[in-house]
């Protein structure tokens, strides 16, 4: 019989010598009700008062059974309690129910895969910082020294769904894949955006040939202990001295044909992304000098302005003069949601097309006309005007024509539909957790 159904028991047989003694004394004594239950507690608890009043023969007897069965029942919950107590707080399950409770109150919290030497680091500084994370370990003695410090943790494989949806990461705002080995971070990535499209998720590479695998299952970034190590060293030596733009250049490979760039105000690469300027360039941009500062290895979302220098690899030197021939499938993303804006901007991208972004309806709009997109994916609601009037105001253009419009929308009515397409919409997309169906509806409209 397990505890809680021996506390049970016991409080029954309690209360049914209470019921008992209680009777038992008005209907052989004649005591009231008050005076009968008094009497029960005094006899069962045995705290020695006297008699209320002189008992006779047959209230003697019926105390004394009342004295040896209430002892007893007394003695039988007291035992039961003491078992249950100590099983309670013996239990290593009671306290991960009690995490796991609290875990599934969180909202916008990060989600650590492995606790080695980069996730304990990050732990660390997101403590400092006050955020609320949960670290996913496999190690159970890797999650005694977590518990310790007071850190919320799993213990499970990060690259498993139902582990995933443990931690909380339908509610998760960014995954760290920081497990020992690449094919891990792999899977664990590829698991975290199917289970949430929107979410951040940057994952740990040990080998270089590892990224554009990791990348494509739809990581956001990549990082590498070693070549960050690399990068921080170079980026000192850059910051102590000048040393010129032919050391820069010498930390490459001369077969690389490195080559600056420089761009003007009138650059079509001003505003573009590192990544689809690379692409516009025909190499890999692997620096920029602004300001008299040098930026290593910048990101692929990183913009680049007007009097930037560019350090790119492996160019043909094509030299952008407004000529359109060298540049990918423009299209313009507008949507005021910039974790949605995020996601969609790196899947356009790794799509081959060269996304701009615009967060509200007057920006999106002038962009359209400004730029002449060959597709614009247009957000149905946005908080200056609605994605149905941009539509129509492009349409009004006759310039315009050519312009695809794509509406993005939560909305699945028909009547939504039939509006959309009277304002000259092209194809009408419901958001779904597909995150890259709207990649392939749009490459379809084109």
């Amino acid at each position: 019989m397990g505890p809680h159904k021996r506390v049970f028991l016991a409080v029954f047989f309690l209360l049914f010598f209470l019921v008992t003694g209680t009777a038992g004394y008005h209907i052989l004594e004649g005591y009231t009700f008050i005076d009968a239950f008094y009497m029960t507690v005094i006899t069962i608890s045995t705290v020695g008062y006297g008699e209320i009043n002189p008992l006779s023969e047959s209230g003697r007897i019926f105390t004394v059974f009342l004295i040896l069965s209430g002892v007893g029942s007394i003695a039988f919950a007291a035992s039961a309690f003491t078992e249950m107590v100590i099983e309670r707080s013996a239990n290593p399950n009671r306290w991960m129910k009690s995490m796991e409770k609290r875990i599934g109150r969180l909202k916008g919290h990060v989600i650590i895969c492995g606790h080695g030497r980069v996730g304990a680091a990050a732990a660390e500084y997101f403590s400092e910082k006050g955020a609320d994370f949960v670290i996913i370990d496999n190690s159970e003695e890797t999650l005694k020294k977590i518990a310790e410090l007071g850190f919320f943790h799993i213990l499970g494989d990060g690259t498993r769904e139902d582990v995933l949806l443990k931690a909380g990461i339908k509610k998760a705002s960014a995954l760290l894949a920081v497990l020992d080995s690449d094919p891990d971070n792999l899977f664990a990535v590829l698991t975290a955006r199917e289970l949430n499209p929107v979410l951040r998720i940057i994952a740990r590479i040990d080998q270089p040939s590892s990224e554009s695998r990791i990348l494509r299952a739809g990581a956001d970034s990549v990082i590498s202990p070693f070549a960050a190590a690399g990068q921080k060293v170079a980026e000192s030596l850059l910051a102590k001295e000048d040393l010129g733009d032919d050391l820069f250049l010498g930390a490459f490979s001369k077969s690389c044909e490195p080559e600056w760039q420089e761009i003007s105000e009138d650059s079509d690469l001003t505003g573009k992304s590192i990544l689809a300027a690379s692409q516009l360039l025909d190499g890999k941009i692997v620096g920029i000098r602004r300001n008299e500062t040098d930026i290593l290895m910048p990101e692929e979302d990183d913009l680049v302005i007007a009097g930037d220098r560019l350090l790119v690899l492996e160019t043909s030197r094509k030299k952008l003069t407004g000529s359109k021939e060298t540049q990918l499938k423009k299209i313009v993303l507008i949507d005021d949601n910039p974790v949605i804006l995020r996601l969609y901007t790196r899947l356009f991208q790794k799509a081959g097309f060269n996304t701009l972004c615009a967060a509200t309806g007057k920006a999106g709009y002038d962009l359209i006309l400004e730029e002449s997109p060959d597709v614009a994916v247009i957000d149905y609601r946005l908080p200056d005007m609605s994605g149905l009037s941009i539509c129509r105001n492009v349409r009004k253009q006759e310039d315009k024509d050519d312009v695809k419009l794509v509406l993005f929308t939560a909305d699945e009515r028909e009547e939504t539909r039939m509006k959309a397409i009277e304002a000259g919409v092209d194809r009408v997309v419901v958001k779904s957790p597909n995150a890259g169906e709207i990649v392939s509806l749009v490459a379809e409209v084109l």
